[in-house]
């Protein structure tokens, strides 16, 4: 492998843990094309895995520290571009989740429905991280950011007969997850919002 495309070695990243900025800088440097690579898999859309991308780095600026092995360096920032990734995906579908229904939505949730609803928004969130990236990128764009199925088909390069057979895949493959059994209480209120957010077979046909 071309050295320029390698992974900073232990050597420089101790160096870099005990202070030398340069030595920090070149790990940096180094591990962008990686963090970006790990991003862009991760990742609903390249906007987002740029976000991602561009967070996990200033993480690894500020806590290169914190890394305890140095050889865990690429499983680290695997996880951190993840995590970046899972926290884009909460904030867009609790967005999704605050637009107002109607006029009782005006009244605001009990202090028992936020709490359901961020029990929702975190396993939403974390069935949607696990769904092949094809499939993520579909439903992202059509079913949280609300986008046009024309404009989703388009940004992926897909027919829109092509774009729907994949969104529905995403979609049943989301319901499977969120129809689960949990054992909790919240089960039933996840489920349903699994519902809301993948779509029901009406909606599965009027694309």
């Amino acid at each position: 492998m071309n050295h320029r495309f390698s992974w900073p070695d232990d050597r420089l990243i101790k160096a870099a843990q005990d202070g030398d900025v340069m030595s920090l800088t070149t790990v940096v440097m180094r591990s962008q094309p990686h963090v970006r690579r790990f991003a862009l898999s991760l990742c609903a859309s390249p906007q987002d895995a740029e976000d991602a991308a561009q967070e996990a780095l200033i993480i690894l600026y500020r806590k290169l520290g914190t890394l305890r092995a140095t050889g865990a360096l690429a499983s680290w920032m695997f996880r951190i571009v993840r995590n970046e990734c899972l926290r884009q995906v909460r904030l867009l579908a609790a967005r999704h989740e605050e637009q107002p229904a109607g006029p009782e939505a005006c009244a605001g949730p009990s202090a028992e429905e936020a709490v359901l609803r961020g029990l929702e928004a975190e396993r939403i969130a974390a069935a949607v991280g696990a769904l092949p990236r094809d499939q993520r990128q579909v439903l992202v764009m059509r079913d949280v950011q609300g986008l046009p199925g024309r404009t989703v088909a388009r940004s992926l390069g897909l027919s829109t007969a092509a774009m729907k057979s994949r969104l529905h895949r995403a979609r049943t493959a989301l319901r499977d997850v969120l129809d689960a059994p949990t054992g909790r209480p919240e089960g039933q209120a996840v489920a349903q919002a699994g519902d809301r957010f993948a779509g029901s077979p009406a909606e599965g046909k009027a694309l």
